[in-house]
């Protein structure tokens, strides 16, 4: 299913995409992977996938679901 409002998507995914970026390397992460609309990482020796527009998270070693702060919550050592 397609998103219902593209504009709002072009103006917030990027913004969304920096500020996720900052707080997962904040914590002394490296993004693996990067492009307009996925950010992976190593976590635990495991890939993990953020897609910031929508918040889904998901890989092995974190319980999959919706929003950056719970997958940050998830990330903290």
């Amino acid at each position: 299913m397609a998103r219902l409002d593209i504009e709002r998507q072009k103006e917030l995914e990027p913004k969304r995409m920096a500020y996720a970026k900052e707080q997962i390397q904040k914590l002394g992460y490296e993004i693996s992977f990067e492009n307009d609309t996925e950010i992976r990482f190593e976590f635990n020796g495991n890939t993990v996938k953020l897609f910031p527009y929508s918040g889904w998270h998901t890989g092995k070693g974190v319980i999959s679901g919706r929003g950056l702060n719970k997958l940050l919550k998830q990330i903290r050592q």
